[in-house]
């Protein structure tokens, strides 16, 4: 399964050349996996098609370094976000490079170190949880009382925005020679490595790792251990959760069958090798 969320045509690159010694995973990342500007361009269209207005409030779930956090407030100067996360150094990481720009965490971003199932301090207008990052709750009891928390976070005209991927490639292990390479811009290489697939019960353990121009590699820089979740499920527990309805986004193809970025409610599509998709749930 390729990790299609992989974002490399648009670096914002910090440095010309990387090696294992010298890179900072979590600016790799950043530049192999996320554009926030891409799918704040994307929640701005949705948010409108349902609600007639533009969203102002963002909480973003599982923020890590706050990219989307930062770029959402520079995207409107009425635009406040809330970030969560448990894990401190990364909040850190984010502060000094993505928000202390914008003189922030302060009045537009607030960042909260804590569980995404604790209380939250203020409703929003969307809460995200993107990069398959809420995959980490394993039972349907335990994703059902997160979208339940989500749930009752969000104003009134609220929308949750989850992303999934799927499709044969994505329920198969990778070994060495079926790892998924994307050359980044800047002389690196993001390797998405499906390293482990149970059929029984859906776990999964995925890595990222990244590899260099001079030859060397940063093995494992991310390790994710998740159930592989379908659409059908997800929007069940959506429902069970108190979500008055969903929506499936599917990519466009071109003639070639290649994705176009575009993303569209639909409700039947081909089963490709390996997709990404988006759910949109209406309070």
């Amino acid at each position: 399964m390729s990790d299609t969320r992989s974002r490399a045509s648009k670096p914002k690159q910090r440095n010309s050349k990387f090696t294992a010694a010298t890179a900072d995973k979590h600016e790799l990342y950043q530049l192999s996996v996320q554009d926030p500007d891409i799918e704040i361009a994307f929640l701005n269209r949705v948010y409108r098609k349902t609600y007639g207005r533009a969203p102002l409030s963002l909480r973003e779930d599982f923020c890590g370094t706050a990219l989307f956090c930062a770029d959402w407030i520079k995207s409107h100067p009425q635009r406040t976000a809330i970030g969560i996360d448990l894990h401190q150094p990364t909040l850190d990481w984010g502060i000094e490079h993505n928000l202390a720009p914008y003189g922030e965490p302060g009045q537009r971003v607030t960042l909260l170190r804590q569980n995404v199932l604790d209380p939250v301090p203020e409703a929003s207008d969307i809460t995200i949880a993107l990069n398959f990052s809420y995959w980490v709750f394993t039972t349907r009891d335990q994703m059902r009382a997160y979208f339940k928390g989500v749930h009752a976070a969000l104003g009134k005209q609220g929308l949750f925005v989850i992303d999934a991927y799927g499709g044969p490639y994505s329920m198969e292990s990778m070994d060495e020679t079926e790892v998924e390479r994307t050359k980044v811009k800047g002389g690196f290489t993001y390797v998405w490595d499906q390293h482990i697939v149970n059929p029984i019960d859906h776990s999964v353990v995925n890595y990222i790792h990244f590899e260099f121009k001079d030859g060397s590699k940063l093995e494992r820089a991310f390790a994710y251990h998740w159930r592989f979740w379908t659409l059908p499920e997800l929007r069940e527990l959506l429902e069970e959760a108190g979500f008055s309805q969903s929506h499936v986004y599917w990519e466009d193809e071109d003639e070639d069958g290649e994705g176009t970025g575009v993303f569209r409610a639909r409700r039947h599509a081909d089963n490709a090798g390996a997709w990404v998709a988006y759910i949109i749930a209406e309070k």
